[in-house]
């Protein structure tokens, strides 16, 4: 086979079990989210797949998932990677709130286009960027000055391409085996760029939590066949 690419969302963690806009804020697993990764680690050892470098964000539930899936595998010795590159898109004034009471509190049609649409930014965040703990332990890329306030998923492609081209795209060119685990919307402007999709089509893309997408590569940075383990068949 030639290179591949596997991108896998974090499981469950305790803010989706609450429904709540996570964004930056630092949050574990779930015992789902737990059993999530264990089985995302069982479908790519069904699938024969085996890799030579990992990524992911900084944040602790896609540290964790990737620690589990790594393990289950018996593949811990793999390089890995974390970079606040990848993590969530950070939600502003949302951080922290209920889906529906921010609906409650803004009107769902402008909540649907905050979270949907591209270029849409929530309100920003009233407190002062600032480093968040454990970023910079975990980040061989740290992140220079204060955090976002708020962002759009066109600012979450502006940090997330930089870091494809300069450090994932080179390996599965070369035929490398690369794991990526990361969130909804960091994982939602790297498809975007890898299937060439527009604007308004990255607005319905949904990327389910622990279920492996995964690109081959043909010695170029766009791939050449992509399938899902668990939901389709390869195609």
């Amino acid at each position: 086979m030639s290179g591949f690419l596997v991108l896998l969302r974090h499981g469950q963690s305790r803010s989706n079990l609450e429904d709540r806009f996570t964004g930056w804020q630092d949050v574990g697993l779930t015992e789902e989210g737990r059993e999530g990764a264990r089985h995302a680690a069982r479908l790519l050892a069904e699938a024969g797949l085996a890799f030579d470098a990992a990524f992911s964000s900084c944040l602790t539930r896609a540290v964790s998932t990737l620690r589990i899936v790594l393990g289950e595998m018996g593949q811990t010795q793999v390089p890995v990677c974390s970079s606040w590159r990848l993590n969530e898109r950070h939600y502003g004034a949302l951080q922290g709130l209920e889906k529906a009471e921010a609906e409650a509190r803004y009107g769902e049609e402008r909540v649907r286009a905050w979270r949907r649409g591209y270029r849409s930014r929530p309100p920003a965040a009233d407190a002062p960027g600032t480093q968040h703990p454990g970023i910079d332990a975990r980040s061989g890329d740290p992140l220079q000055g204060p955090s976002p306030l708020t962002e759009s998923l066109e600012d979450v492609s502006r940090r997330v391409l930089p870091y494809w081209f300069g450090e994932i795209a080179p390996s599965v060119a070369r035929g490398g085996r690369a794991l990526v685990v990361a969130h909804g919307n960091s994982l939602r402007a790297l498809v975007k760029y890898l299937e060439g999709l527009s604007d308004d089509e990255v607005e319905n893309l949904e990327i389910p939590p622990a279920h492996p997408l995964v690109y081959e590569f043909d010695g170029d940075t766009k791939p050449a066949r992509r399938y899902s383990l668990g939901e389709n068949e390869p195609g």
